[in-house]
């Protein structure tokens, strides 16, 4: 497995190593031995799934403490573009966006630590997205902040008019009114 570290510490792309062949492929899509090696020492004991259509955007969600979560995320079936935002008040990374496209194709995964927080937008049909997460869902923990803030100025890759939202996001607070519990 490759761990490279982004723009915004403690964000980190796993890549995965695949063995392909006329049968189809194998990876390991978790190792606690490696990801301990590499300083993630977290216990994941949950895990989530969902499927999406093009269009579908999920977030900015996070969970406050006692509840709040590390995410390990992943595309099985087509692709999002996922984006893990800095709410850590003493970082220096403090509102900035790490985005990375996430694919069956690509095998790439995001380990997002508590802290931060997550949405992606699904770029294909029948998107199967999957997250392993290190506390359980806790909905008086929920904390989020809406999707298209102009302060965060996130590009989502997707036109504004084919975005497709829950209510639930759609009333979300804007990062200026957003009070940080981390």
């Amino acid at each position: 497995m490759k761990f490279t570290e982004t723009a915004v510490q403690g964000v980190i792309i796993v890549e995965p190593k695949v063995w392909k062949d006329d049968r189809g492929y194998f990876y390991e899509s978790y190792s606690k031995r490696l990801f301990e090696a590499e300083g993630i020492r977290s216990e994941f004991v949950q895990d989530n799934q969902s499927l999406s259509h093009r269009g579908t955007l999920r977030g900015l969600h996070a969970q406050s403490e006692p509840f709040a979560q590390g995410k390990l995320v992943r595309v099985i079936r087509g692709s999002v573009l996922d984006i893990a935002v800095d709410i850590r008040k003493n970082s220096p990374s403090f509102g900035k966006y790490v985005s990375v496209e996430l694919s069956g194709e690509n095998f790439r995964m995001l380990w997002i630590p508590p802290g931060f927080l997550h949405g992606f937008a699904t770029l294909e049909d029948n998107t199967i997205f999957t997250y392993k997460v290190t506390n359980p869902y806790d909905k008086a923990s929920e904390i989020g902040v809406r999707w298209n803030d102009a302060s965060l100025n996130i590009n989502w890759g997707l036109n504004e008019e084919e975005i497709i939202l829950s209510e639930k996001d759609r009333e979300l607070p804007l990062f200026q009114n957003f009070k940080s519990p981390f």
